[in-house]
């Protein structure tokens, strides 16, 4: 089944907030940021000018009504301001917004507004990690979500027949880049209410911010969110003090308000990925098999504390995908004076997953052996998987060895290597890389709520608590509704999808609906959505047969009528809650990526990407294949083009199109080739299905070992000319592994050494 609302999307014809058209005398909001990392705040001024002559007001925490809080987000313990009080405490940290009669008027407005800012008497900011530990400044990780450790380190240091001990990994952050930037729509209503309309991963979070902000009940507040345009995880914890702010202008104005911040403001308040510095020691033997890894990561967290004490736990698991022998580690949340860190597709899984990458590329090369090789000496059996992965993997379901096997296969692995070799021999100017790259992902399943009526046309409304940010959420939910129905009459399935409707996220008509992220609610959607079916089943399933008796046949519109005049209830709710064992489970995949790098450009062309990934038995391949294929794409961002620059206060200063660049179609693999594994059945599964939003994100690494690979073959040649400097296969290809990044490290003055190789031939 095609995506639902698929055509909607591409004909511009779906609504999101942006598109709500204004109600009368609606004004219009824009945020004031500050430029500094940590200063007083003693006023704000607007410029006068024409363009500002529509300005209404400016809101700040001083508006706060009495009862409330200066609460902009809870995510986990500490509370977030909504507004710097006195203090600004990062380049970004929201100081006001800006009502006026027009976007253009408040956005003007909010870029020329002057802030006085006071610096006499502040300690200097922590912008990096170095300074974080020199200064003792972290959050703390709760115990119980502390990752647990595996091994003894020492033992298996001893036992390694070589050591690379303190080398460094670091890896930058990301935005978010979500189409629809951060909006809101918040419309006062009777008797101290307000509806707002929002784009959010998690309407249930926002509505009890905006009450706690303005000190009314959660009945008060009325969060409705349809649709969100793309999200990524920006659009969770990141979405809230924006609609807050919307909400508390309109509640203060009593007139309705909305915000559609600007790309360029988006980019430098909403903060994304966390920035990292890893150092690790590892032991292995002559043969590439390791014996120990230890790892000291340091995580910028950034001002809040936002969701980051996840973050831990979300790294070591996907690190956790090879046989380490022994793993140790140390994780520091450090708290900086810089933008929010926060929930990005997969978050910590990806850099997990390319630490443990980067770590096989390092041992590869000073032992001289082939990467993959040593990527086979440390794949896990199905005992040292479960010893890793505290036993959260039955019998049968360890698809990776062979996902892997037959990738290998299928993309001519070995054949396109012996290939590569030849092609590098040949091209002077061209080089060419491969590499294939294994994922294991585990994802937890979180009880989800969902509502299913039938009204009296015999056509399905359905509610659940997922959100639809593009992962084809409400698709799936209407496969269940009508599978789930259908059981009444396995004739009528079909025909009943085509009756089914989800609807809009209503915070007042769906309570728990939590949080959509983690690449598991459209599963537990589907499953709470069951569950309502599963009721209806019951009550209509002895009418339909009694039907039966008296008139040979039914059909559904004979049996909803019947069932009305018959007082039967035809509205059904459920809370999903997963069991505690089986709420874990691992994800597999594998790609292989070759690459060829310019050299005396630097650029990168992905020439053919083939994956391989474990969807269980999917609920519905079409769409888990768009996942797929976006999630990898997304990947190549982060790994190849993304530079996420900050200028020395950490304001973010590639905050446009111009200077950030995110994959476009002539970045993609030119050749791309996915395949979904539909692997056994598991009766704990939602149908056996298995999730596919964020696991095949991880596998673009394989995009950057394979430039890495080409890389090396560009040194291989340097030393054959006598010209290199430094090794062959020792050197660290930075993320992203941008246009300067690739040809530094084959040599900015490769034409030079060409050309003296040629003179030193002809001298000889």
């Amino acid at each position: 089944m095609k995506k639902v609302g698929a055509a909607m999307q591409a004909s511009g014809e779906a609504v999101y907030v942006d598109d709500i058209p204004s109600p009368p005398n609606c004004l219009h909001g824009a945020f004031i940021y500050s430029t500094k990392p940590l200063a007083g705040v003693k006023g704000v001024q607007l410029e006068s000018n024409r363009s500002t002559d529509g300005v209404t007001t400016i809101i700040t925490f001083k508006d706060i009504p009495s009862g409330g809080e200066n609460v902009g987000v809870i995510a986990m313990s500490d509370p977030e301001p909504l507004f710097a009080d006195d203090l600004a405490r990062c380049a970004g940290d929201r100081i006001a917004v800006v009502v006026a009669d027009s976007q253009r008027s408040a956005d003007v407005a909010a870029r020329t507004a002057l802030v006085e800012y006071d610096t006499e008497n502040i300690y200097s900011p922590i912008l990096t990690v170095e300074e974080a530990v020199e200064k003792s400044s972290f959050f703390q990780i709760p115990p119980y979500m502390n990752p647990k450790q595996v091994g003894d380190f020492s033992k298996g240091m001893s036992e390694a027949d070589h050591k690379i001990l303190s080398a460094e990994i670091r890896l930058g952050s990301e935005y978010y880049f979500y189409m629809e930037t951060q909006t809101a729509l918040a419309i006062p209503d009777e008797d101290n209410c307000m509806v707002v309309y929002t784009s959010s991963q998690c309407p249930e979070n926002m509505q009890h911010v905006i009450a706690s902000c303005l000190g009314v009940p959660e009945h008060n507040i009325r969060v409705i969110t349809r649709r969100v345009g793309g999200g990524f995880g920006g659009k969770g914890v990141r979405s809230m003090p924006v609609s807050t702010a919307c909400a508390l202008a309109a509640y203060k104005l009593r007139r309705p308000v909305r915000i559609c911040v600007n790309r360029n403001s988006d980019m430098i308040m909403t903060g994304g990925r966390h920035p990292m510095k890893v150092t690790y020691s590892v032991g292995f033997k002559s043969s590439g098999k390791i014996t120990a890894l230890h790892l000291d990561i340091l995580m910028n967290a950034g001002i809040t504390e936002d969701i980051s004490p996840l973050l831990p736990s979300n790294v070591i698991k996907a690190l956790k995908k090879y046989d380490w022998g022994a793993l140790s580690f140390n994780v520091k949340l450090c708290k900086t004076n810089l933008t929010s860190k926060s929930a990005m597709r997969a978050p910590g899984e990806v850099q997990g997953s390319y630490i443990a990458e980067a770590i096989i590329e390092h041992v590869a090369s000073l032992l001289s052996i082939e990467v993959d090789s040593v990527r086979n000496k440390n794949f896990h059996t199905f005992e040292s998987l479960n010893l890793f992965y505290d036993n959260i993997v039955a019998a049968g379901e360890y698809t990776l060895p062979s996902i892997m096997n037959k990738l290998a296969v299928s993309s001519s692995f070995f054949q396109r290597s012996k290939k590569i070799e030849q092609f590098n021999q040949n091209n002077t100017w061209k080089k060419r890389g491969i590499s294939r790259v294994p994922i294991v992902y585990e994802v937890v399943q979180r009880p989800t709520p969902g509502k299913v009526s039938i009204l009296q046309d015999g056509s399905i409304v359905v509610e659940v608590g997922g959100i639809e940010i593009g992962q084809g959420l409400w698709t799936k939910v209407r496969q269940m509704t009508a599978y789930a129905l259908g059981l009444i009459d396995s004739s009528w399935a079909e025909d009943l999808v085509e009756k089914v409707r989800v609807i809009q996220a209503d915070t007042l008509s769906l309570v728990q609906a939590g949080f959509t992220a983690g690449s598991t609610t459209s599963e537990t959607s589907c499953e709470a959505v069951r569950l309502c079916c599963d009721i209806l089943v019951e009550r209509l399933t002895p009418l339909k047969k009694q039907l039966q008796e008296q008139n040979g046949s039914v059909d559904w519109p004979m049996l909803i009528r019947q069932a009305q005049a018959q007082s039967v209830n035809l509205a059904a709710n459920s809370y999903y809650v997963p069991e505690f064992d089986s709420m874990s489970y691992l994800n597999f995949g594998a790609a292989v990526s070759e690459v060829e790098i310019n050299i005396l450009t630097g650029e990168t062309a992905i020439l053919q990407s083939d994956i391989i990934y474990d969807c269980g038995q999917s609920l519905n391949p079409a769409v888990d294949l768009g996942q797929i294929e976006g999630a990898f794409v997304h990947g190549i961002g982060f790994f190849m083009h993304e530079e996420y620059l900050t200028n020395k206060d950490g304001l973010m200063v590639s905050n446009s199109t111009w200077t950030y660049k995110i994959p476009t179609i002539d970045t993609i693999p030119q050749n791309f080739n996915v395949h979904v594994v539909n692997s056994g059945h598991h009766e704990k599964r939602v149908l056996s299905s298995k999730a596919s939003g964020e696991p095949p994100l991880l596998l673009a690494a394989s995009v950057h070992c394979a430039a890495r690979a080409a890389v090396k073959a560009a040194r291989e040649q340097l030393q054959l000319w006598g010209k290199l400097d430094g090794s062959v296969s020792e050197f660290y290809l930075d993320v992203p592994a941008i246009i300067p990044v690739v040809k530094t490290q084959c040599g900015l003055d490769y034409v030079e050494k060409y050309l003296e190789s040629l003179l030193a031939q002809k001298s000889n």
